[in-house]
């Protein structure tokens, strides 16, 4: 039996979500990203001295989204903190 144009299934409907399982391409690794090299976001500077607060290291306030975003990592699963928590 052929599809209509008005089935949605996960593999014609681009809205739908991924089967269960499948990696997901929202979450990159820092080294890929295209801005990375950029100086970090606010949020990121933020969020960052309150976990080298905790951790009771120095902020380096130079660091580009990309290192700051893998320090954040670091820092999360050294104090305790962030999603896996």
């Amino acid at each position: 039996m052929a599809q209509s144009k008005t089935d949605k299934s996960p593999e014609t409907d681009p809205k739908a979500p991924p089967p269960e399982g499948t990696p997901s391409n929202t979450v990159k690794d820092p080294d890929n990203w295209t801005t990375g090299d950029e100086s970090m976001t606010g949020a990121q500077a933020s969020y960052l001295k309150t976990l080298c607060e905790e951790a009771g290291e120095e902020f380096d306030a130079s660091l580009s989204k990309a290192d700051a975003s893998k320090k954040i990592d670091a820092l999360q699963a050294a104090t305790g903190r962030g999603r896996d928590h």
